[in-house]
């Protein structure tokens, strides 16, 4: 396996259970626990906010889990498991997590820059996702590889989203909403930069190997 995609494996299970730990501790759904303490009473007692949130963290966890394990060659190169982790994805995404997402970006802190960032973020997730879906149904691989590795990073900008503010915040020395803003947008915008980058390096052609038609 390549040492680059098992750093990346590594690094996706460290950073799993540290957001398994910090999800974890809305289980008792009380409304003052860190992300929630942030938020009015108002906004903490809304009906669509409290169930948006719940359904978003859940499933985005399990989102984040299933991730990785599209891009393991030997998960790949077994159709039905590949499958099955694919499926799963897919509708997490689309019904559950990126729906959720679109619902809290509207109640999100920092104004309408941090709304629309967070709000358009889910609305990319979801489309990335459908369209990896709707080009395995036709067969087409390069294209589907191509939207699941847009879907991935767009996934994984959780992990994007708290490393740029520790990084903003240690060596930029950025005030709070400073750092907010610049990574609701960089969180996301960046990893799919990033990603096409990696696409033009040959990503997907490394990819096209693992998937028999």
């Amino acid at each position: 396996m390549n040492l680059k995609l098992i750093f990346f494996l590594i690094v996706s299970a460290v950073f799993g259970l540290i957001m398994l730990e910090s999800v974890s501790k809305y289980l008792n759904f009380e409304p003052q626990v860190n992300f929630l303490s942030t938020k009015s009473s108002q906004v903490n007692n809304n009906f669509w906010f409290k169930t948006a949130f719940y359904i978003h963290i859940f499933s985005s966890m399990v989102v984040w889990i299933l991730g990785p394990f599209q891009l393991i060659p030997k998960i790949i190169l077994n159709k039905n498991i590949h499958k099955n982790i694919g499926k799963a994805y897919i509708l997490l995404i689309l019904i559950l997590a990126a729906p959720s997402g679109l619902v809290l970006g509207y109640f999100a802190n920092g104004g309408l820059s941090a709304k629309i960032g967070f709000m358009l973020q889910s609305c990319v997730w979801a489309y990335f996702t459908y369209m990896a879906y709707r080009f395995i149904k036709t067969k087409n691989y390069k294209n589907h590889i191509t939207y699941t590795l847009k879907s991935i990073a767009i996934t994984y900008a959780a992990f994007s989203l708290r490393t740029e503010s520790y990084l903003m915040k240690t060596f930029f020395t950025t005030k709070p909403i400073e750092t907010y803003l610049s990574v609701v947008w960089l969180s996301w915008v960046g990893n799919l930069f990033l990603i096409e980058i990696l696409l033009h390096l040959g990503l997907e052609k490394y990819y096209s190997k693992f998937i028999k038609p």
